[in-house]
C-alpha cells in the first residue's frame, strides 16, 4: 500500500498523522515511528505496529517527505512538499488476524481455510 499527499507547509505530524488514521481504520491503535535512513526522502520514518500475540512491535512500513531534489525533475516547485509511505499488506493482516508467523499467510503451507473462512470480499454470497 503506497500513498502521498502533495502540498504546502506538510510536515511529520501530517505524515504520522496519515499513517496513523490509516492503521486506526484497521483496529490497529498501537503504531509508533522510528527515524530511517531512505535516499529520497528527508526526514524518514520506519513504522511498527504492536502484534499482542508475539507481544512485540513488528516493522510494518516506511515514509518520509520527498527532498526537494527529488521533486524538481518533475516539475515541482521547491515550496511544495510530498509526503509519502508504503506500507506492508501481510504484517497488518498478521496483527488484524493474530497470526504469530508470517508463512501461515504467505506460501505453499498456507492453510486455505484461513482465506476461505477470513474474507475481506466475498463474490460468491
Amino acid at each position: 500500500v503506497e500513498g502521498m499527499v502533495i502540498g504546502k507547509d506538510l510536515h511529520l505530524g501530517h505524515l504520522a498523522g496519515v499513517i496513523r488514521q490509516f492503521f486506526l481504520e484497521l483496529g490497529m491503535t498501537d503504531v509508533r515511528f522510528k527515524p530511517a535512513y531512505n535516499p529520497y526522502t528527508e526526514p524518514s520514518m520506519e513504522i511498527f505496529a504492536h502484534h499482542p500475540g508475539l507481544d512485540k512491535w513488528i516493522e510494518v512500513g516506511n515514509s518520509g517527505i520527498f527532498r526537494p531534489e527529488m521533486l524538481r525533475p518533475m516539475g515541482w516547485p521547491d515550496d511544495c512538499t510530498v509526503i509519502a509511505w508504503g506500507l506492508s499488506l501481510e504484517r497488518p493482516v498478521m496483527i488484524k488476524y493474530a497470526c504469530d508467523n508470517i508463512r501461515d499467510l504467505i506460501g505453499h503451507k498456507v492453510s486455505l481455510s484461513l482465506i476461505h473462512d477470513s474474507p475481506i470480499v466475498r463474490v460468491d454470497q
